[in-house]
């Protein structure tokens, strides 16, 4: 497989962000292309993953696949040949789309992310082991990181163009966008729930999710971008599920596990450049995606159609 740090194809790129490169097809659709790069603690790597655009961008579709019908969202196809029917001058581009983009609709992207949380992980127990609170405002005494919340909580951000997101409270969020923030709390919580319950009879845990909104030329509000990937989710494994510390996350959980240790030895100050990553890291990580794949959708990913 060829890996993919940067795309070049014959349209108008919109932006490049740690992962996608956009490009404009017309006024009502854009192609998303998902590279092989990644990212942790806000850095993106000089390696590139093997399979990775691939896994965000199927599992995407999948997904998108399985909530058409509950939430309108972007995505008009995500198979190559289809796409290059439907924009020509990517006829000849075949092989650097193929399995990695996404031909969507065009949006206003509405400036949050829609963070939905089933337990008390990441950022949200950072804020809660310090304070009580999330976004400043008071959870429940008594939490152990990991736990289970009582009821799903619905955690909005800000959508950081460097360094990290925000959590902010729910009366921010309708501040920043108005009155769309019901609606969007409502569809966060609807896709994170039949998510969950999708991801549970796969011994799949989604410990939480963000999800992102647009608002399309004809005033529709859709799901865009990714959905439910290892990227905008933290996976766990119900076997071996144990409240009370961090989770073994089903993403690049190998690259941050060999970063901790570069900065706690002193050999990375955490900010960019980054460290060389090992041969070896690299090949964990990959394998981490793709067998986020395997346990979501129940089956492997066909390698054979990826240059």
């Amino acid at each position: 497989m060829t890996l993919m740090k940067a795309s070049v194809l014959p349209l108008r790129r919109l932006g490049r962000g740690k992962v996608r490169d956009i490009y404009e097809v017309d006024d009502d659709r854009l192609l998303l292309v998902a590279t092989d790069r990644v990212s942790a603690f806000d850095v993106v790597m000089r390696e590139a993953i093997p399979y990775k655009g691939a896994v965000l961008t199927q599992i995407s579709a999948w997904w998108f696949g399985r909530l058409t019908g509950v939430v309108p969202h972007h995505l008009i196809s995500a198979n190559a040949s289809e796409i290059a029917e439907m924009v020509p001058a990517l006829a000849e581009h075949l092989a650097e789309i193929e399995g990695r983009s996404m031909l969507c609709r065009r949006t206003e992207v509405f400036p949050v992310e829609c963070v939905v949380r089933g337990y008390i992980s990441g950022s949200a127990w950072k804020e809660y082991s310090r304070t009580g609170t999330l976004a400043g405002e008071p959870l429940p005494q008594g939490l152990r990181e990991s736990d289970r919340l009582a009821a799903v909580l619905f955690s909005p951000a800000t959508k950081a163009e460097a360094g990290h997101d925000e959590n902010i409270t729910i009366a921010r969020m309708r501040a920043l966008i108005g009155d769309a923030a019901a609606e969007l709390e409502q569809r966060s919580r609807m896709i994170y729930e039949r998510g969950r319950d999708i991801a549970k009879e796969r011994g799949i845990i989604i410990a939480d999710t963000k999800f992102e909104f647009g608002r399309a030329r004809d005033g529709q509000v859709l799901l865009i971008d990714e959905v439910l990937t290892p990227d905008s989710s933290r996976f766990w494994l119900a076997e071996g599920y144990h409240p009370g510390g961090a989770q073994p996350s089903f993403d690049k959980q190998p690259l941050r596990d060999y970063l901790d240790s570069e900065r706690k030895a002193g050999r990375w100050n955490g900010e960019a450049p980054p460290p060389a990553l090992p041969k070896a890291v690299v090949k964990a990580t990959s394998e981490r995606y793709l067998e986020a794949y395997r346990r979501i959708t129940g089956e492997s990913l066909d390698l054979s159609r990826l240059s």
